[in-house]
């Protein structure tokens, strides 16, 4: 099965490439300054932050070619070298995000992740940052022939159709389906408390459903568990609930498994995880402990990330970022009640 994730020769994003190591597993382009968001003009795109992931095979290797070449990208941990550095980008979400880099008349931010640790993220969803970034259409920009790392970004698009499949009623519309595959990564965040537009979700999925159509039709075309009637924009259970339900359970990423089980479990009780697991299926609040489940993965790993923050960008930058998530914040708010 090809990579179902799209692709781009853009010229701009390849320009940017060029000024970086060029030891990539994968490097792709996300967010709103690649793909456009509701309610934003058309030009605002032209003007947005361009975002950028970049999967390397040896994150130490990549730092010190990068400091040699960039060094004005990092803050005052540039003084404690590339071992540092790379010890730091392992905590939370296991990404180094430098931001607010000016690059070829635009300002750019830029996470660096080694590709074992992606490959991690992607499979058992550790820690669902960049997992869940990659549940959205993105645009790759290079990739190369690691037959495993192909294998996780199609498995973690089927474990987002799962999941969302867990907490959607038995008859849905595509667009139903992408929005909960969209919200997963914000599920728990706090920045969607404070940092981020209430409305974030909607504004991805409404102008790009055919991107996600692009993400996702294969896949829910050779699945089981619903009936895909893409003439009619709605798919349907095909299973007895109960049973499709404990299916969908089981096919689960493994840390998401593990954060269900400790909700339901009492504590003390040394059951295996397939009899809970059955248990859950058979609750009428399933999709509410699959939820509560993905919660805590992102919060915690979000927690941290964002803290981390605050040493990869230093405070100037820091606070200057703030302040503009802010801004769009309160601009989708006013946007909503005008």
């Amino acid at each position: 099965m090809a990579l179902p994730v799209l692709s781009s020769s853009a010229v701009k994003f390849r320009r940017v490439l060029a000024h970086f190591p060029q030891e990539l597993s994968l490097a792709f382009a996300y967010g709103s300054g690649v793909f456009r968001q509701a309610g934003a003009a058309p030009e605002q795109g032209q003007n947005n932050m361009l975002d950028f992931v970049f999967a390397v095979d040896d994150s130490v290797a990549w730092h010190m070619m990068n400091l040699l070449k960039n060094r004005s990208h990092y803050s005052f941990l540039k003084f404690f070298g590339p071992k540092q550095i790379t010890s730091i980008q392992r905590y939370g979400a296991g990404i180094y995000y430098n931001t607010l880099v000016p690059c070829n008349d635009r300002m750019i931010k830029y996470g660096v992740i080694s590709t074992d640790a992606l490959i991690d993220d992607l499979f058992h969803w550790k820690t669902l940052y960049v997992a869940g970034r990659l549940q959205k259409p993105v645009k790759i920009l290079t990739q190369n022939e690691n037959s495993k790392l192909q294998a996780a970004l199609v498995s973690n698009l089927k474990s987002a159709v799962t999941a969302a499949f867990l907490m959607l009623p038995e008859s849905f519309s595509e667009e139903d389906l992408y929005m909960q595959i969209a919200g997963l990564s914000y599920s728990g965040d706090f920045r969607m408390v404070i940092g981020e537009d209430r409305s974030k979700v909607q504004n991805i999925v409404k102008p790009n459903i055919a991107h996600f159509q692009k993400l996702y039709s294969s896949i829910l075309q050779d699945c089981p568990q619903v009936v895909y009637k893409h003439h009619l924009g709605r798919l349907e259970a095909s299973d007895l609930p109960n049973k499709g339900q404990f299916t969908q359970l089981m096919a689960l990423p493994k840390n998401l498994q593990q954060k269900i089980t400790s909700l339901v479990n009492p504590p003390g009780k040394n059951r295996d995880v397939e009899e809970i697991l059955l248990q859950v299926a058979h609750d009428p609040d399933c999709g509410f402990v699959v939820h509560q489940g993905i919660s805590g993965i992102v919060r915690s790993s979000s927690i941290v990330q964002s803290a981390k923050t605050i040493l990869t960008a230093g405070a100037k930058k820091s606070v200057t970022y703030s302040m503009k998530k802010l801004y769009k914040m309160t601009r989708g708010w006013l946007r909503k009640t005008s």
